[in-house]
């Protein structure tokens, strides 16, 4: 009898998380849909056949619950995180600094940590967590999200060292410029216009689908080769701070 494979997306309500979970189980996963928002991963659940899991990564608690249930994990996709402001490190809110650490880095850390041994126990894990190019380069305004995606991606280079000889691949995948209907909008409070600008004259951004093709193909290479990194941007972005804008 063959065996389904089972995915964990965090932050799986909206965006990037919503659209690998979508892409994993037309890939044959049973994908565990993991957000805070309830109604939004049940309606996915039951779009794709998967299951539904009400969890806030920041909360110890509610992981370990969550962790106690799962006797078996093949993919942890560490999606969930997010930038929350863009003030430069003079005017800085601690508040904000926070909450991105909590859920970028303690947030994968919770859950990378509490599903490891089912991870392990599968004979063939894979962890990817989605970081980002603000993990590799700072940007003026970015202080606060730069420092824990660079601590994000720390967090998955020492685990790639101390997984070396378990049966378990360590994959980031760091994306540039990706337009969503929900990231721009958090990290500006709500202003629609202020998170518009993000992508003024671009013509083509990355969208969500293109993450999870990228996540997909990771995970469905044989087990023997491990993406360690993959950098990807839109055409348009040849570098952090150098976008092709047209008309702007």
């Amino acid at each position: 009898m063959s065996y389904q494979k089972i995915a964990v997306v965090s932050g799986a309500s909206s965006g990037i998380g919503a659209a690998t979970a979508r892409r994993l189980a037309a890939a044959g996963y049973h994908v565990h849909a993991l957000a805070r928002r309830t109604e939004r991963v049940e309606a996915l659940a039951k779009e794709i056949n998967g299951t539904a899991v009400t969890c806030d990564v920041t909360d110890d608690y509610a992981v370990a619950q969550y962790a106690a249930t799962v006797e078996r994990v093949d993919l942890l996709v560490n999606n969930a995180g997010g930038a929350v402001g863009a003030d430069p490190v003079a005017t800085a809110s601690v508040a904000d600094w926070q909450a991105m650490y909590d859920v970028n880095v303690l947030g994968t850390l919770r859950l990378t940590k509490a599903l490891l041994p089912a991870l392990i126990a599968s004979g063939a894990g894979t962890v990817v967590t989605i970081s980002s190019t603000a993990g590799l380069i700072v940007y003026e305004g970015g202080g606060g999200y730069a420092a824990a995606k660079h601590a994000q991606t720390a967090l998955v280079e020492t685990l790639r060292l101390e997984l070396c000889g378990d049966p378990v691949r360590v994959v980031e995948i760091d994306p540039g410029m990706v337009k969503t209907d929900e990231f721009a909008l958090n990290r500006f409070a709500g202003d629609a216009a202020r998170a518009a600008s993000v992508y003024a004259g671009v013509a083509e951004p990355l969208t969500a689908d293109d993450i999870a093709e990228c996540v997909t193909w990771c995970a469905e290479l044989p087990h023997h080769v491990n993406i360690d990194r993959m950098v990807v941007r839109p055409l348009a972005q040849a570098a952090q701070h150098k976008v092709h804008r047209v008309g702007v």
